[in-house]
C-alpha cells in the first residue's frame, strides 16, 4: 500500500441523472448538503447505451454551476462513435469541465455491437490524442475483478492496459471486503501501477435493491451480512443502522490501511453518505 499512502486524500461523490422533476429537486438537496463536506470532485453516471447522454450534459453543468464543486461526466464506449465523443469532450471543454470517468459501460438490451470503442482502454486513448492533458481521467478498477474476466490475470492486464493509455486514477467497484482491495493494490504495484486507486463505497439502505446490484456486478456481498440483512426483512431504519455499522467500518479499515479516499455510490441521498461520514469523524475537507 506504499503506493496509495503517497497520494493526497480525497473524497468524491456520485449521482446519477434524475429523469423527473421530483428526482431533479432531490438530487439538487442532496447535491446542496454534499457540497458543504468539500469533495474534490462529484462525478455523474451514463446510462447504458449512451441513454442519458443529454441529461448526464445537463446534471454536471448544472452541478459544477451551482455548486462551485467540480463534476466529472462520465464517459462509455457502448454505442459512441469517436464523432460522438468528440463532440462531448469539445462541448465539455467548453464549460470548463476538466474532469472524466471513461467505463467500456454496460449493453444494453438488444445491442450487440459495442460501438467505435471496444475497450475502456481505447476511450482513454482517445481522449488522449484529442485534448492532451486537458482532462483527469479517472477509470474502474474491480478488487474482487470484472465478472466477465476471463480470470484475474485477464482482469489486471486489462486494468493495466488503462493506465498505460493514459488514465490519472481509478475508482473501484464497490465491494465489503477490504482484503480484497488491499490484494488488488498489491498486485497493481507489483506491476509497477502507482496511481490513485481509490474504494468505492456503496452505503447500504435496502437490501434487495443491494442484491440486485451485487449480483449484475460481481460485488460479493459476505455470507454473514447477507443473513444479518436478511434477517431485518423489511426493516428500513434497523438495515440502515447496521449498513452505516457495516460499512463505516469497512471505510475506516480502509483508510487506516493507507487508501488514498474514498468515492460514495450516493444514489441521489446524502443521509447515508452523511451517517457513514460523521461516524468515521470526517471533517470538511474544503
Amino acid at each position: 500500500m506504499d503506493s496509495q499512502r503517497r497520494h493526497p486524500r480525497t473524497f468524491s461523490f456520485e449521482f446519477f441523472p434524475p429523469k423527473t422533476e421530483e428526482g431533479r429537486v432531490r438530487l439538487g438537496e442532496a447535491r446542496d448538503r454534499l457540497a458543504r463536506l468539500g469533495p474534490q470532485f462529484f462525478s455523474v453516471t451514463y446510462g447504458a447505451g449512451g441513454s442519458t447522454r443529454d441529461r448526464t450534459r445537463e446534471t454536471v453543468l448544472e452541478t459544477q454551476r451551482v455548486a462551485g464543486v467540480e463534476c466529472a461526466p462520465h464517459l462509455s464506449c457502448i454505442g459512441a462513435t469517436r464523432g460522438s465523443v468528440r463532440e462531448l469532450l469539445d462541448d465539455y471543454r467548453e464549460h470548463g469541465v476538466r474532469r472524466l470517468v471513461a467505463l467500456r459501460g454496460d449493453m444494453p438490451s438488444g445491442m450487440h455491437e459495442p460501438g467505435e470503442f471496444r475497450y475502456a482502454s481505447d476511450l482513454v486513448a482517445f481522449v488522449r490524442a484529442e485534448t492532451g492533458r486537458h482532462f483527469h481521467i479517472e477509470v474502474a478498477a474491480y478488487p474482487e475483478f470484472h465478472p466477465q474476466a476471463r480470470n484475474a490475470h485477464a482482469d489486471l492486464a486489462h486494468f493495466r492496459t488503462k493506465v498505460e493509455a493514459g488514465a490519472d486514477g481509478a475508482i473501484t467497484q464497490y465491494f465489503f471486503n477490504a482484503d480484497a482491495y488491499f490484494r488488488f493494490v498489491e498486485s497493481c504495484e507489483a506491476m509497477g501501477l502507482t496511481l490513485p486507486i481509490v474504494p468505492g463505497i456503496m452505503p447500504i439502505t435496502n437490501f434487495s435493491q443491494l442484491a440486485r446490484f451485487s449480483d449484475a456486478c460481481g460485488a460479493e456481498i459476505p455470507r454473514w451480512l447477507r443473513k444479518r440483512l436478511e434477517a431485518l426483512g423489511d426493516d428500513a431504519r434497523a438495515i440502515a443502522d447496521l449498513g452505516a455499522e457495516v460499512v463505516s467500518q469497512l471505510c475506516q479499515r480502509l483508510l487506516q490501511g493507507g487508501a488514498p479516499g474514498l468515492h460514495f455510490y450516493t444514489m441521489n441521498r446524502a443521509e447515508p453518505t452523511l451517517a457513514i461520514w460523521e461516524s468515521l469523524g470526517l471533517r470538511s475537507t474544503g
